[in-house]
Formats: structure tokens, C-alpha cells, sequence
């Protein structure tokens, strides 16, 4: 990861039909965790990893007909970075806090409790924490949540060995 204060940005612009392709990026900016600071203009923090991400989704609108530019940034000011920072870090506490409900939803309808279940939760999570740069408090919860689903697979799978 860059300093602090370092972002990349897309800046793209997509013909309103077909209207596929404008679902297609909207969604896998959803998946990157990117901040949209206006109407085709998104961020990221800055990291190798993710200008190759805004690179290939700029390649991608450009092919379905549409203009695209990725470009590296430095906030004007601390309270402007503190802002992205805090969407940022808004967006993955929604995520965690969709997560942390489908782990407590499983906590307490233990029948449709499955091994692949907590596999599906661990992999989201992981997802999340991939583009969490700045991890919120449901982080944590989350991680709890999911090993006690474990421990509980764990305990069932010994009750069936016997």
C-alpha cells in the first residue's frame, strides 16, 4: 500500500445502452470496495494491485464503447483524505455487518449449519479484508462469529465420527 494520502482513480463513462456493461463494472467496483466520489469517478488507495484493477476495468469500458482514464491522486486536504478514508471504511462496515447477519442467522438455526456454509463465510471475508484497508470494529465480530460456527461444525462432525 502507498502512503496514507496516495489514491488512484477511474473516471469512466459508459453509454446508457446496452445497459449490461454499465451493470457489469458497477458491480466489480462494488466487489473492489472502490469509493465513488462522483457520478463515474471512483478511488481506491493507492497500490499497484489496484491501478492494475482500475486499468483493467478501464479497458473493459472502453471495449463495451465507453471512455476511461485511471490517475493517480493526493487529496487536497487532511479532512478530504479523512473523508475517503471513512467511506472507505463505511462501505466494508456494511459488508462485515451483511456478513456478521448471515453468521448469526446460522448461529441460531444450528440444522442448516454446514461445513461448506462456514467455507462460504470464511471466503467472504476474506474478500472484504482484501480491499479493507482501514478495518472497522465489525472485523473483529465478524472473525468471532465465524469461528464459533467452526467450532460448532467441528463438534458436530466428532458427534457423527463416534
Amino acid at each position: 500500500m502507498a502512503a496514507v494520502g496516495d489514491w488512484v482513480l477511474l473516471s469512466y463513462r459508459l453509454p446508457r445502452e446496452p445497459s449490461a456493461p454499465r451493470v457489469t463494472v458497477w458491480r466489480k467496483l462494488r466487489r473492489l470496495g472502490a469509493v465513488q466520489l462522483v457520478d463515474g469517478l471512483v478511488a481506491l488507495p493507492a497500490s499497484s494491485q489496484n491501478r492494475e484493477r482500475f486499468d483493467w476495468l478501464a479497458d473493459e469500458v472502453v471495449e463495451a464503447g465507453g471512455e476511461a482514464w485511471t490517475f493517480d491522486a493526493v487529496p487536497g486536504s487532511k479532512e478530504q483524505q479523512r473523508a475517503l478514508a471513512a467511506r472507505l471504511t463505511d462501505a466494508a462496515a456494511e459488508d462485515y455487518r451483511a456478513l456478521l447477519d448471515e453468521a448469526e442467522a446460522l448461529l441460531v438455526s444450528p440444522e442448516r449449519l454446514q461445513r461448506r456454509s462456514v467455507d462460504r463465510l470464511r471466503r467472504e471475508l476474506r474478500r472484504i479484508e482484501d480491499r479493507d484497508p482501514f478495518p472497522p470494529k465489525e472485523r473483529a465480530k465478524v472473525r468471532r462469529a465465524i469461528e464459533r460456527l467452526s467450532a460448532r461444525v467441528d463438534a458436530a462432525d466428532e458427534a457423527v465420527a463416534r
